[in-house]
């Protein structure tokens, strides 16, 4: 077991690269011990990072941990063409429902060159959709303000624009003022991170920092969902 941190560990990142090289179950086992010293390195991290949101989103009580929030790392293969057993990834999902609960959050997503810091709402089902379309509509303005405020921009730049449609959703017209949101299937924003800095003794304070500025997001979202 290693000695909990406020960084992500060198061993951490390079466990993870000898996974994605290695991704059967006889590398694994063989190297469990690894995995789980990389596990408990992940999960001290993401506590420090939790305490922080504690801080300014009192929507995350003191019974939502690390523990709680980290994902596993065994893929679902079932219905995939992807049958690697393991993600080459290690990641948390801070929410005040939990992980399964449909609720914005924030997520801390640690690879190897491809670390970043989420949040939002990542494809919400069509209950909540609608939802968040209807408050967009209503608070068109208030909305554009969140997006546009300087610590936001800093921060995320835009919302991610992946998940959207092509037109249109049903229910609203084609020249709505604000139609590219409506568009959107998802409302999430994505802050890169280099290795340096997830590896900083700073980790904990950079990931307040960005997670302070996806607060208003969060609560429109909820208030939207609620």
């Amino acid at each position: 077991m290693i000695i909990p941190h406020v960084m992500i560990s060198k061993a951490t990142l390079e466990f993870l690269t000898k996974l994605s090289k290695n991704n059967n179950r006889e590398w694994f086992e063989k190297n469990r011990a690894l995995y789980e010293n990389a596990k408990s390195d992940v999960e001290a991290s993401v506590e420090k990072v939790l305490a922080g949101i504690k801080k300014f989103d009192k929507r995350v009580s003191d019974d939502i941990t690390a523990k709680k929030s980290l994902f596993r790392i065994y893929r679902d293969v079932r219905f995939s063409s992807d049958k690697r057993p393991y993600k080459t990834n290690m990641g948390a999902y801070v929410s005040p429902g939990g992980k399964k609960i449909v609720s914005p959050g924030y997520y801390i997503h640690i690879e190897p060159g491809k670390a970043f810091l989420a949040g939002g709402m990542w494809m919400p089902p069509a209950p909540e959709l609608a939802k968040i379309r209807q408050e967009i509509d209503y608070n068109l303005d208030e909305f554009k303000k969140i997006l546009k405020a300087k610590s936001f921009k800093d921060c995320f730049g835009d919302l991610d624009q992946e998940d959207k449609l092509a037109t249109a959703p049903k229910g609203y017209p084609k020249d709505h003022n604000g139609i590219e949101f409506l568009k959107l299937k998802s409302f999430v924003a994505v802050a890169s991170l280099s290795d340096k800095e997830i590896m900083s003794k700073d980790f904990a304070k950079t990931a307040e920092k960005i997670f302070k500025a996806m607060k208003p997001l969060n609560d429109f979202l909820q208030r939207a969902v609620d």
